[in-house]
């Protein structure tokens, strides 16, 4: 034997809010990776060639360095 139970209007009311809260959650996540990113660019496009040169990087391959986990280029 079974039970099912529903409470439909405790759903309707917590889905809309938790997908408001969760909307704003993503937003702010998107920000802080967005200007972490744009730190780590800037920082690493101000080194001269042989900096990057010991890292193993060039200038050419800072965006994909930056973004690699996002894009594969």
């Amino acid at each position: 034997m079974a039970y099912i139970t529903t409470n439909h209007a405790a759903v309707s009311r917590t889905s809309g809010l938790g997908a408001f809260f969760a909307r704003i959650g993503q937003a702010l996540d998107t920000y802080a990776q967005s200007s972490r990113r744009m730190r780590d660019f800037e920082r690493l496009n101000a080194m001269s060639d042989a900096q990057l040169a010991e890292m193993g990087l060039t200038r050419d391959k800072i965006a994909h360095h930056v973004f690699r986990d996002l894009f594969y280029l």
